[in-house]
């Protein structure tokens, strides 16, 4: 067998007989004379040595590494000599988690393993969802994205900036994979409900590709977290020492929107047209617009739009069985009508079309919202309304205060959208409680903090009639008599599905009804016994199912 290794002098092949081993599993050395006699080597490509094995996440296995593999690879006496199964390792990597009280540390953590033995943190992430979830994604990873300049250690992500414009294909082929089918991307503007957080948002991407990997089963190495850093607009970070990010304001107008364009061009030149590109933490001027005009010639979907508002429609339909009313029944109010609010909006008006013969304008006119110039109406005097509202504008007089509002619009569900914290107060709360029997309240902004009202107020201020549900986990709460268990509308219930199906059928566009078929499909996931104890949503432990 021959092999070829190059000089300054051309091609010389090479007997294997004249390579050696250092070591047991080491690559092979080529030794062969230079020009001027000297006796060099040179190391044969493309075989990996053992101490890769060691080094690269991807292949590393801890002491689950057998006693043949550690003869083989050349690490043998390189680690202690006990091995341990998978099992084993996984069971001690989740009591060396539970020793931290601070959820960030718990974090830390979890980033550390990654960055360790990629096999041994998607097993644990998966085994224990329902633990760590609020670890790996909301509430945690808000604080984390603050926090992210100050903890980095190694990039998990590819960071293109605009000043890249014009060579943003050479930056992604800089990417090792050559097989991406998933890829999320963010510009950072509005991380959760806590807003411009620029580079340091590539938490969020993170995150949610380590939940399509231990939920959906997608490999990681298909998919591709992505920052697009054009700047931010919060001052402090760009004071921060330890920001990671350009420090220059925010890149805006027509120059942000051709780097965009050539974003989107690169990836289907690099990776095809199938590729699915989720984009997360838009600003809503921009996420509306973006989502009009890509999703008919890409394949992309906006999670903070579609997602939000499949997972939230998804709780109302459990409300429904919870009250034993439909949809027509009811009136909603949002407070807020940003991307989540204007997306639930939508796909509720669809709900009562498909599901109750209720004409799509009808529909509309049974949702109102409430922005930061208060209810949107028609011909509304302060602040006007942009055209993504329009179709929610009733015939009304104006009105500012939520509370006011609430009084006169009578709502049977609440809904919270909008990220301002404790906005639902205990008066607002028992006047649903007054006129309805059984009002529905669903507090969605993140992270905890940006709460509008908590589990327990919801409870305790409707006499424990409140049929509840939150974006960010609230712990269980007891009294008038029984157990209320929460549940979490978390996205986590949606993109990691509507992901792998996407890939797997290789749709190139996807609509509005995907979303609204997965609401109906995790809404006949719910039994009974959840909404018994006030859950909307099946326990976080059957997400793979």
């Amino acid at each position: 067998m021959m092999f070829t290794n190059s000089n300054g002098n051309g091609v010389h092949k090479v007997k294997q007989d004249d390579h050696h081993m250092d070591r047991l599993g080491a690559r092979p050395v080529g030794r062969q004379s230079s020009s001027q006699g000297v006796e060099a080597f040179s190391v044969v490509p493309s075989q990996v040595t053992g101490m890769d094995f060691l080094r690269d996440p991807k292949l590393y296995k801890g002491m689950a590494f057998s006693l043949e593999e550690r003869q083989t690879l050349g690490i043998h006496g390189l680690l202690p000599p006990r091995i341990k199964t998978q099992e084993e390792m996984a069971e001690h990597s989740m009591r060396n988690l539970r020793r931290f009280d601070d959820p960030l540390n718990k974090y830390m953590f979890m980033a550390d393993l990654l960055e360790r033995n990629e096999k041994l943190f998607y097993k644990v992430l998966s085994e224990n969802t329902e633990e760590l979830m609020p670890i790996v994604y909301t509430p945690t990873v808000g604080l984390a994205c603050q926090k992210f300049g100050l903890a980095f250690k190694r990039p998990k992500g590819l960071f293109i900036t605009i000043h890249d414009k014009g060579h943003v294909y050479e930056v992604l082929k800089n990417w090792p994979e050559q097989d991406v089918r998933c890829i999320v991307v963010t510009d950072g503007e509005r991380i959760l409900g806590l807003g411009d957080l620029g580079a340091q948002g590539m938490g969020i991407p993170v995150g949610k590709l380590a939940l399509n990997t231990a939920i959906a089963g997608i490999p990681p190495s298909q998919t591709l977290p992505i920052t697009l850093d054009v700047g931010t607009n919060r001052q402090e970070l760009l004071d921060d020492v330890d920001y990671i990010g350009l420090r220059h304001k925010r890149v805006t107008g027509q120059e942000y929107d051709d780097f965009i364009d050539e974003f989107m061009q690169a990836v289907v030149r690099r990776y095809g047209q199938n590729t699915l590109i989720q984009f997360e933490d838009f600003g809503n001027h921009n996420a509306f617009r973006f989502l009009a005009k890509y999703r008919d010639k890409y394949c992309t979907f906006n999670d903070d739009i579609q997602g939000t508002a499949s997972v939230a429609v998804a709780g109302i339909l459990a409300a429904l069985k919870a009250t034993n009313t439909k949809l027509k029944d009811h009136t909603f109010l949002f407070q807020g009508a940003g991307e989540a609010a204007l997306g639930i909006a939508n796909l509720i008006a669809m709900a009562m079309e498909k599901r109750e013969g209720v004409p799509y304008k009808e529909g509309l006119k049974r949702v109102w919202l409430k922005d930061s110039r208060g209810l949107i109406v028609k011909d509304r005097p302060d602040g006007g309304i942009s055209i993504h509202k329009a179709p929610w504008a009733h015939e009304h007089k104006p009105m500012t205060d939520l509370g006011e509002i609430v009084k006169e619009i009578k709502p049977t569900v609440l809904i919270g959208a909008a990220a301002i914290p404790n906005v639902f107060t205990p008066e607002i709360i028992r006047d649903m409680a007054t006129f309805n029997k059984q009002p529905v309240i669903f507090a969605l902004s993140n992270p905890t903090s940006k709460a509008e009202c908590t589990a327990e107020q919801a409870y305790v201020h409707s006499d424990g009639r409140a049929v509840f549900a939150s974006g960010s986990p609230f712990p269980t709460y007891q009294g008038f008599g029984k157990t209320y268990e929460p549940g979490q509308g978390n996205n986590a219930y949606i993109f990691p599905g509507t992901s792998l199906g996407v890939i797997c059928t290789g749709i190139h566009h996807i609509s509005d009804s995907v979303f609204l078929s997965s609401a109906e499909g995790l809404a006949d996931m719910v039994q009974d016994s959840d909404l018994a104890v006030g859950r909307l949503y099946p326990p976080l432990s059957s997400l793979r199912e």
